[in-house]
Order: C-alpha cells, then sequence, then structure tokens
C-alpha cells in the first residue's frame, strides 16, 4: 500500500512535527517521507479531507466481540471494521466469549481469526478459570499465545487472595492485570445507581459505595503485593479519589472511564430505555462531573468505548430483565470531543497502547503507519445510519456529538468512512 496523506495537521506529542500541517508519504505500510510539500507519485492513493489531522492510532481498551459463541451480537470481522471505521487502530477484547477466553488455544483462535486486519485484535485473557473468581486461569501461557492482559470482564474478583496471587505471580513476566470495580454483596441486585432517580423511577439501586469499596480494597493490595494493575470503567468521585491517593503513593495503577458514563447521567433512565442500563451504572451529576475532572487531570488515564455488542432479544424487555451494555465506539469520538480539547481527546485515545502492549507509536518516518485520520469541525447528531455494529443497542442514539473520523491506515491498509 502506497499513499501520500496531504496537508494533514499532526496532533502527537511525542512527534517533532507535533502541531505542523504536513504530507506523509507512507509505502508498504512505513512513513518514508513528513515534509510541508509532497509531490504525489502516479503509484499512490492521495488522502485529502477537509479539516485533516492525524495522529498515532487510537487504542480502545474494553471491546467486547461476541465470537465465538456469540456471532448474532458481532463478529471478529466485523467488529474490527467497526472499530477501524470509529478510528481506532488496535482494541483490547474482552473475554467474555462462549466459550470464556481462559485457555492458551482460546487466545490463539482469536489471534488466529483476526490475522490480516487494518485494526489489530489483542485480547484480554480471563483472570480466573471461567471468570469465576475460584483458581487463576493458565496466565503464563496466554500471555505466550498473544494475551495483553488478564480480567473478568464485568466480574469483579470476589476473592482477595486470589488478586493477590495475580499480582505476585504475574510480576514473573510483567502481566497486567484487571480488576472490575464493584463489591457484588453490597451492588445486590441493583439496576441502576442508587439516588433519586432509582427512587423516583422504582428500581433497584446499586450504591457508589459498591465501587469505592472494591477500589479501595484493591489498591490495598497493591499496595502490598506490587504488580501492574487496571481499574477499568470507574463512574464515582470517590473511586477518583482513591486512585489520585494511590498514584501519589507511587502506586502501579491506571484506570479508564466507559464514554458513555463521562456523556449520560442518570437522568436519562426517566424513559426506562434499556439502552442506558449499563454497568457501572450511569451516575449523577457529582460523579461525572469528577470524571471529567479525572479525565482531564489525568487520574484516569483511558477512555474506552466499553463496546458491548447485544442482541435485540436482551435489550427488548423490562428493564428488570435486560442485559447490561450498549455499544458506543462509533460515538467514542463524537462525545469525547464535546468533553475536553482534541489534543487531550487524542492523549485518552492513545496512551493505553503502551499500558496493554507496552509499545508506544509516533508519527515519524522510519515507522510503522499506524494512524488516525479525524476532523474537529461540525457537529451532528447520531443515529442509526452512524451504527456500524451487528447489534443496534447504542446509549447515544440522539445525542449531538462533534467532529468526524475520516478511518484510519495501519497494517499496510487504508479503511476510509464513506
Amino acid at each position: 500500500m502506497n499513499a501520500l496523506i496531504k496537508a494533514a495537521t499532526v496532533i502527537d506529542s511525542k512527534s517533532p512535527h507535533n502541531g505542523n500541517v504536513v504530507d506523509i508519504r507512507i509505502k508498504d505500510g512505513i512513513i518514508t517521507e513528513i515534509a510541508s510539500t509532497l509531490t504525489p507519485s502516479k503509484n499512490e492513493k492521495t488522502i485529502t479531507f477537509d479539516d485533516l489531522k492525524v495522529s498515532s492510532g487510537w487504542f480502545d481498551t474494553s471491546v467486547s466481540i461476541g465470537e465465538p459463541g456469540y456471532e448474532e451480537r458481532e463478529t471478529i470481522k466485523n467488529g474490527l471494521k467497526v472499530a477501524a471505521l470509529s478510528g481506532f487502530t488496535g482494541i483490547a477484547v474482552n473475554p467474555n466469549t462462549n466459550p470464556i477466553i481462559d485457555t492458551s488455544a482460546d487466545v490463539a483462535f482469536m489471534m488466529h481469526k483476526s490475522a490480516g486486519n487494518a485494526t489489530e485484535l489483542f485480547p484480554i485473557g480471563a483472570l480466573s478459570r471461567n471468570s469465576e473468581s475460584v483458581d487463576l486461569a493458565e496466565l503464563y501461557d496466554m500471555q505466550q499465545s498473544g494475551a495483553v492482559a488478564f480480567g473478568d470482564y464485568q466480574k469483579p474478583v470476589s476473592n482477595p487472595n486470589l488478586l493477590k496471587i495475580a499480582l505476585q505471580y504475574t510480576q514473573g513476566f510483567d502481566g497486567l492485570v484487571l480488576s472490575f470495580p464493584q463489591e457484588n454483596d453490597i451492588a445486590g441486585k441493583g439496576q441502576v445507581n442508587e439516588g433519586v432517580m432509582s427512587t423516583r423511577i422504582g428500581l433497584k439501586g446499586k450504591p457508589a459505595i459498591a465501587e469505592s469499596l472494591q477500589v479501595a480494597r484493591d489498591l490495598h493490595i497493591l499496595e502490598y503485593t506490587g504488580g501492574k494493575l487496571h481499574i477499568p470503567t470507574i463512574s464515582t468521585k470517590a473511586s477518583v479519589h482513591l486512585i489520585a491517593d494511590a498514584k501519589a503513593k507511587g502506586l502501579d495503577v491506571t484506570s479508564s472511564a466507559a464514554i458513555h458514563n463521562l456523556f449520560f447521567t442518570d437522568d436519562v433512565l426517566e424513559d426506562f430505555n434499556t439502552n442506558y442500563k449499563v454497568t457501572p451504572p450511569l451516575r449523577n451529576q457529582d460523579d461525572v462531573e469528577a470524571l471529567i475532572q479525572g479525565i482531564k487531570t489525568g487520574v484516569i488515564d483511558f477512555v474506552t468505548s466499553d463496546h458491548n455488542p447485544l442482541d435485540v432479544e436482551r435489550k427488548h424487555v423490562e428493564f428488570d430483565n435486560a442485559t447490561y451494555g450498549t455499544i458506543s465506539q462509533e460515538a467514542t469520538f463524537g462525545a469525547l470531543l464535546t468533553l475536553v480539547s482534541e489534543k487531550k481527546a487524542v492523549k485518552l485515545l492513545t496512551q493505553g497502547r503502551a499500558r496493554f502492549t507496552n509499545k508506544e507509536q509516533s508519527i515519524v518516518e522510519g515507522a510503522n503507519a499506524n494512524l488516525t485520520l479525524f476532523s474537529i469541525k461540525g457537529s451532528y447528531t447520531f443515529s442509526e445510519s452512524d451504527i456500524k455494529s451487528k447489534s443496534k443497542n447504542a446509549a447515544f442514539l440522539g445525542a449531538k456529538l462533534k467532529g468526524k473520523v475520516y478511518g484510519i491506515v495501519n497494517n499496510n491498509q487504508i479503511i476510509l468512512n464513506d
């Protein structure tokens, strides 16, 4: 693949071209020239867009894909296409398939099935066998097959000793442990955030302390054991403060927030729209403001789509019976751009790669062309025509978003939106 990207503003703090408008020549998937003006060659594709910005490829730290086992929700092939059209050149895929990804053979299947696509798939192996929080899964063997982290998706590590052992064991091979922030005994059968809205609409609530208590426990264990811990999709003000204190102590901890927990409050639940039924639940305004402050100050390291396709039978039911989850990947950049600057948005969408893969990308000559192309101009209302996923359970339907994703360049391929 040979291409020439014309008149693109580089947004990449690690690149010497950061902030400059440049042309970028790509030959056989490698950036060969970067200059203020380059002349197109006959054998290369010229890429031009209005208000074109280019950054290192975005990385999504929490994505669910149905395959294997739930192909009716999403396949690997289409899931990677959705990610590419949403601007992501790499996605960390959760183990909530059937069977659960808890062996090296499962990881090898995911790696083999996803090979050759423009967007790269990085499996997250289950932390415990069958994600039951009883026995550790074969972590080292999974890493050797390609797993980049270990966690039980949306299932807390109920056994604290299991987390302790995992953090100790993974230090031998620099493994990353994920721990979902929820104390199940306190969360109980809660459906939404416990507060004014849960009382008004008559749904059982999950109190914020169910999250912060688990976060506090996990951070105490991390302080004792050492190791690398990632706390995915936090949603409360207390969690932000706890993680800030842990970082001040020098603990090796990162955290993420899901884009829907940053964009919506639990006020949207008044109509019982099951697309807003997510876990952790949408919280109140104070929590959302604390999360936004957290991403601005760096306490929260990454913003994820927490993209979770679900078939219609799991959402078109009574709220109590609906499954937790929303598709958000197609809306992630547009929603994030309403909250922070384009430079901060790019940082939040790129720095997860180093944490999960131990590799960094930059826009420099000689590097692999791993790029996201986008614009920050304009606004639009997210509609069904913007959904690329097989499943349609989108919380962002009707939301006012900003900017536009043009596509990606990666793995010697170009994927562009129509």
